[in-house]
């Protein structure tokens, strides 16, 4: 092994457990608290929007994490951060310690994936260990904030403040 199959299990392991915990917590606290506040930013099909967040991020999490079809995990987690930058914490602002949370943070774990999408997940990784193709998937950050702008067209209607 490299240092640098060392260095992107860590970066997988770190940003998958805060992603598949985001995920967890979803579904602990219950979807339904979650739907009611999907629905109070906008989302059309509430319940609906929370199931498949909740679920994205606790399997694309742990698959991330163990590098297992990683190039479509990194796809789901730049989809996921994009829809949470732009429904949540853009408006927020940059930074995450103000209060409701800036997009700082989403970005950081949006720039994770795609860098393990440009890399690889390395060789300390299901993929690798099963041959599945662990070489640049580069084409699926476009591919992932396409996704999340064409899920956002369909199902997203801000709510207005006057």
């Amino acid at each position: 092994m490299q240092k640098i199959d060392y260095a992107l299990l860590l970066l997988r392991l770190a940003f998958a457990l805060s992603l598949t915990y985001h995920g967890y917590n979803k579904l602990s606290a219950g979807i339904a608290g979650t739907a009611g506040w999907f629905s109070s930013i906008g989302m059309k099909w509430p319940k609906t929007q929370a199931w498949t967040a909740a679920l994205t991020e606790v399997f694309a999490g742990l698959a991330f994490g163990a590098g297992f079809f990683t190039s479509v995990c990194a796809m789901a987690v730049i989809a996921l951060m994009v829809v949470a930058i732009i429904t949540v914490h853009w408006k927020v602002g940059y930074f995450i310690f103000l209060p409701n949370g800036g997009w700082e943070y989403c970005a950081s774990i949006g720039a994770v994936a795609g860098a393990i999408a440009i890399t690889g997940p390395g060789r300390i990784s299901v993929d690798h260990v099963i041959g599945l193709p662990c070489s640049s998937a580069m084409f699926l950050i476009p591919v992932g904030v396409l996704l999340a702008l064409c899920h956002l067209a369909i199902s997203y209607r801000p709510v207005r403040t006057s």
